[in-house]
């Protein structure tokens, strides 16, 4: 029975011996695990690489395109002379572009400018200026380059004659190369024979020859004109020629379209 009681104790007592004896190993070995968990640290994060620093912006692709050239300022031409101006007689008739012409409205009168021409006019003497439309033909007077409308005159204190500059707007070629029809006056005649007469005289050398009727208010006057050139300086060369010949004194080169 001893025995037996001895070695029941022992053995319980070797059981909880053996059973304290595994919690203590577990306890070491979680105190282990435990220490040798603290003792490794965590994967430190991963260091960012730093961004490049900011360059230039890129330069967007260009797109050629074609500017267009600036317009061409038109040429200046001058011409330099005596202005004269006129109304009556010549007021309420009509002028050679067919208007009627109107002593009282801004206007002139030139030989061979393209009728509508801009022309401002300088007057030399006092300084004033005028813008004028050409739309009538003269004057025949030699020196003279222009005529003046009543109204015209009046803006630059013009009282009878006076020495200016003309200006030509809106012209892009020397106005004697224009292409146009121009002629030779070589005479005005109130008397219609001779004009005949100067028209047979210089038609044996030179034509076409034409006599043009003009009644200028106080009269009917007959002149002739000579040749049928396509640029002004080809009409000045004839004139040169008739006066060279000894048949004409005074010539005046006129457009006549």
């Amino acid at each position: 029975m001893l025995s037996i009681v001895r070695a029941g104790s022992t053995g319980k007592n070797l059981g909880r011996t053996s059973l304290a004896g595994m919690v203590l190993l577990l306890a070491f070995a979680a105190a282990g695990c435990h220490r040798h968990r603290a003792r490794i640290s965590p994967p430190a994060p991963p260091i960012p690489t730093p961004a490049p620093a900011p360059g230039p912006e890129p330069t967007p692709p260009t797109t050629r395109r074609t500017v267009p050239a600036p317009p061409t300022a038109p040429m200046a031409h001058f011409e330099e002379g005596i202005a004269s101006w006129y109304g009556r007689p010549y007021h309420g008739r009509q002028t050679a572009n067919g208007e009627i012409y109107d002593m009282y409205r801004i206007s002139a009168a030139h030989r061979t400018l393209p009728f509508n021409t801009r022309v401002r006019v300088h007057d030399l003497e006092n300084g004033r200026e005028v813008e004028v439309r050409i739309n009538d033909r003269g004057p025949f007077v030699e020196g003279r380059i222009i005529d003046l409308s009543y109204a015209a005159a009046r803006v630059i204190h013009m009282p009878g004659i006076a020495r200016v500059q003309l200006e030509i707007l809106g012209l892009e070629t020397d106005p004697s190369q224009l292409p146009g029809i121009f002629a030779v006056q070589v005479g005005a005649f109130k008397d219609q024979r001779n004009a005949q007469r100067l028209k047979k005289r210089i038609a044996q050398q030179y034509g076409p020859v034409t006599i043009q009727e003009f009644d200028r208010g106080d009269g009917t006057f007959y002149r002739v004109r000579v040749g049928r050139a396509s640029t002004e300086a080809a009409a000045r060369s004839l004139a040169r020629d008739l006066r060279a010949a000894n048949l004409a004194t005074l010539t005046f080169v006129v457009r006549m379209d």
